[in-house]
């Protein structure tokens, strides 16, 4: 029997097409190790367990975050051997997993974005309240959404909520969920708030909200953010980089919109307190009406009194100053030709004057000057 004698390259193309109809690709969990970027773009490292070890290759766009040796890591790629950098898989997706991965890989993240000022009180924008027009981003099947609906329909209604139907946790939720923020504000007439959201879960099952790309696609949402996980024990990134946080999705629904029952409540009474207002004005309007009539009243006999009173003071006035009780003491009014004489200068002997007495004129003549 002959043996099969190829050639370097042969072996390589035959071997990566036998790997590819066996394994187009496969997910290996294991310990990170020999961690490194190059040039700012390619990844290299090793994951390992006990007695084995194997090489990754991939790009920094792939990576959920900062990563360190010693995490765990859940990776998805394609087996390839490289004609000169021998066998590696290449890098399709990988996750830390494991509770103390996922915390440390959410802590080394969590400080580099807040070195960035990802998560400053100075960013949070007020979300709009109410509401017209919410953009959900959800699973459609998931309890968070029929939750999310059923308490926004209960306490307010009308608001119109459009839906992303994503997957919230494993592989692909990050990359649909950061699609689904970058469609919303794509829109020419976007939502006027976004609400994230999903239930709760373990730690894997939340990972997707504490990857570098969510977290960094819900910061820099120009429609304003609110991320509501149902858990309370630990805050995701994404819920640190929203806007406004909820712990869960009816909680996120009760702070968008009012309660109408209790609006209702509250219009009632303000519409009975004006009513009350109305009246107690209307009360105090007609008390004071009827006492500026009255004060009104005064004040008209007052100056009529006075009126009168000046009006006697000055008849008085007038009479005493009144010729005719002048001519009653005594006096004589004296004229000459119709012209009333006051003094002896220029008259001469011979004029002839007329005497005007209290009851009557007489004539006299100048006998001396």
């Amino acid at each position: 029997m002959n043996d099969l004698v190829l050639s370097v390259s042969d072996f390589v193309g035959i071997l990566n097409q036998t790997l590819e109809n066996a394994y187009s690709n496969v997910v290996i969990v294991g310990e990170l190790s020999n961690f490194r970027i190059s040039k700012n773009r390619w990844v290299y490292f090793d994951l390992k367990d006990e007695v084995a070890s194997v090489r990754f290759f991939g790009t920094v766009y792939q990576l959920p975050g900062p990563l360190e040796d010693g995490m765990m890591l859940q990776v998805r790629g394609n087996p390839r051997l490289h004609p000169q950098f021998g066998f590696s898989i290449t890098i399709l997706n990988l996750q830390p997993v494991g509770e103390g991965s996922l915390r440390k890989a959410a802590a080394l993240l969590e400080a580099k974005l807040k070195s960035e000022g990802l998560f400053d009180l100075e960013r949070k924008r007020p979300l709009p309240y109410p509401p017209a027009h919410v953009g959900l981003i959800t699973s459609g099947e998931s309890a968070a959404y029929a939750d999310f609906v059923k308490i926004m329909n209960e306490r307010w209604g009308g608001v119109v909520i459009d839906l992303a139907d994503v997957q919230v946790q494993g592989e692909v939720a990050p990359e649909q969920i950061v699609r689904a923020i970058e469609f919303f504000n794509a829109h020419a007439h976007p939502p006027e708030v976004l609400v994230i959201t999903r239930g709760g879960g373990a730690s894997e099952d939340l990972a997707a909200f504490n990857t570098e790309q969510v977290t960094r696609s819900i910061a820099a949402s120009r429609i304003p953010t609110l991320v509501a996980i149902g858990h309370e024990v630990d805050i995701s990134l994404a819920e640190l980089a929203a806007d406004q946080r909820a712990s869960t999705p009816s909680n996120a629904a009760q702070l968008l919109v009012p309660d109408k029952t209790s609006e209702l409540q509250r219009l009632r009474a303000s519409q009975n307190q004006l009513s009350q207002l109305l009246l107690q004005l209307t009360v105090n309007f007609k008390r004071d009406l009827h006492s500026s009539r009255e004060r009104l009243h005064d004040q008209t006999l007052r100056i009529i009194q006075d009126q009168k009173n000046s009006l006697r003071l000055k008849s008085q006035l007038l009479e005493a100053f009144n010729p005719e009780r002048i001519l009653k003491r005594g006096y004589a009014v004296v004229s000459l030709n119709s012209k009333v004489i006051t003094s002896v200068k220029g008259r001469k002997k011979g004029e002839v004057l007329a005497l005007r007495l209290q009851d009557g004129s007489i004539q006299a003549t100048i006998t001396d000057v």
